[in-house]
């Protein structure tokens, strides 16, 4: 089929998206991928899908081939991609049911390897606006008037798992003012400005983490956050989820000029 412009990477509980018309398996110098690549056909559009945790769940968050995964896609001529993830809510204006659309990230992850250069083979990329602008805008656009809760922007702190975090925690970066958190999107998001590849992030929203009498004012204990559950609520909504994807691919253009495939301009050492 015809080479894919446009790649999903999909998170927890989105494990598979379309029906391949080809798979595709990549050694890369980085190792071998989270799982083979699909490829296949959205009304007419090449489409590459990756599930980042692997189809069985196998790579816990600290595990994923960050690194293999994006190198593949650019060796694939993918220009576009489209992160996807659950999160949990830090404020109370972000609901569970909830769809994002992430522009900044606090990365509290350590010991993940976050970039493809080292020694005299370096490189310092901008991360001021980690998410492709260009990419978020059109997105927004295609959302406009999508049923259910939906956001154009938010902070996700992005925390090393695989454990869930501590009251205390939960507490701190809610009273930071970020919104929302997750185990996955650092360092793929940086990883991929590194390629010039345009890519951008649309999360879901499946619970309150820890903190629920501080978010939503329900008595704690209650709904302590866990994969289970994490999977459960995804599931129960993710028809519109996939609503949501199909939109923003639609509305992504074959061509395009954006600032992220200038990344390394003045950026090497």
């Amino acid at each position: 089929m015809d080479q894919p412009v446009i790649a999903i990477i999909g998170g927890t509980g989105f494990y598979k998206f379309l029906e391949p018309v080809e798979e595709v398996s990549r050694q890369t110098p980085y190792g071998p991928t989270s799982a083979p690549i699909s490829l296949s056909s959205l009304d007419g559009r090449p489409v590459a899908f990756l599930p980042r945790h692997g189809r069985d769940h196998e790579y816990l968050p600290h595990e994923i081939p960050y690194r293999a995964n994006l190198w593949a896609f650019k060796e694939l001529g993918v220009r576009q991609i489209l992160g996807l993830n659950t999160v949990g809510s830090l404020q109370a204006e972000y609901r569970r049911g909830d769809l994002v659309l992430v522009d900044q990230f606090i990365d509290r992850t350590s010991g993940r390897i976050d970039t493809f250069f080292s020694g005299n083979a370096a490189a310092h990329i901008s991360s001021a606006y980690p998410y492709c602008v260009r990419m978020r805008g059109l997105a927004k656009d295609a959302l406009d008037g999508i049923e259910g809760g939906f956001h154009d922007s938010a902070t996700v702190v992005v925390t090393q798992g695989p454990r869930f975090g501590t009251l205390a925690e939960s507490r701190w970066f809610r009273s930071q003012g970020w919104h929302v958190l997750n185990m996955t999107q650092y360092p793929e998001v940086v990883l991929a400005r590194e390629q010039e590849l345009c890519y951008m992030n649309l999360s879901y929203v499946t619970d309150y983490d820890v903190a629920l009498t501080e978010v939503v004012g329900a008595e704690p204990d209650k709904e302590v956050v866990s994969h289970a559950r994490v999977l459960q609520a995804f599931a129960a909504d993710s028809g519109r989820f996939v609503d949501a994807v199909k939109r923003i691919v639609n509305t992504l253009p074959a061509e395009f000029d954006c600032g992220c495939q200038h990344a390394l301009d003045g950026a090497r050492t």
